[in-house]
């Protein structure tokens, strides 16, 4: 089936994330009686919630988006093209022209969305901070009284699993694996938060998410048996 997809009909696409504040102290006394309750099996005993609060970006209920990185593939006159953009900076505003893309472009039954681990994280975390937001669900994302064949979302790691549900395999873990060259050149999903609150370096972590995107599209060209992307191949979009 996955040699049957048109490739222009995919987005791939990344997220990054961080807490949604600076620093614990920042919340309120009932958003950190929440945090610690959310958080004690993952911390156990051996940090305090406020020690454990540097990991807060995954949940989406303690978390923020920071970086949403898109790429698609032009495919003209025998050429191959992949085209990548990035919606960075206010989470709302991010949302909002993530949006604009998916209603604009992306909106068709035949259209897909594709992450790695897109299933388990991506998709939901970006249709919650949406409608935390109070923003309405596009098409793709609002899953609501779909049956699983109608879900419109493609995941590389859920494809590499091939049915074994117990398996896990990283992004950089399956580049390696199938040759591909790893995106984790500068910073890896550990560093994101100190990049963004320590350093303020914003267009680190998007360069960073785009190489992710790059990754995730040149994972699907090699399951489907396909020549990888070259760089020349690669264009960057404001």
């Amino acid at each position: 089936m996955l040699h049957n997809l048109s490739l222009e009909n995919i987005l791939f696409l990344d997220i990054e994330t961080v807490p949604e504040f600076r620093n614990y102290s920042e919340m309120s006394e009932e958003k950190k009686l929440l945090w610690a309750e959310k958080s004690k099996y993952q911390r156990k005993d051996d940090y305090s919630p406020e020690e454990f609060y540097e990991r807060a970006g995954i949940w989406s209920e303690f978390g923020k988006i920071i970086c949403i990185s898109a790429g698609f593939f032009s495919l003209k006159n025998g050429s191959r093209n992949f085209r990548i953009t990035s919606f960075k900076g206010a989470e709302e505003k991010l949302l909002s022209e993530f949006t604009a893309l998916l209603e604009k472009h992306f909106y068709q039954p035949h259209h897909l969305l594709c992450a790695h681990n897109g299933k388990e994280f991506d998709f939901p975390y970006i249709a919650r901070r949406m409608l935390i937001h109070n923003m309405k669900l596009p098409s793709k994302l609002n899953l609501f009284g779909k049956k699983p064949w109608e879900v419109p979302h493609l995941d590389t790691l859920e494809l590499w699993k091939f049915g074994d549900y117990k398996h896990f395999t990283s992004l950089k873990l399956l580049t390696n694996v199938l040759g591909i060259p790893s995106p984790k050149e500068d910073i890896d999903g550990s560093m994101v938060r100190e990049v963004y609150y320590e350093k303020e370096d914003l267009n680190r972590i998007v360069e960073y998410c785009e190489r992710d995107v790059v990754a995730i599209a040149q994972v699907i060209l090699r399951l489907r048996q396909e020549s990888l992307l070259r760089e020349d191949e690669i264009t960057s979009i404001d």
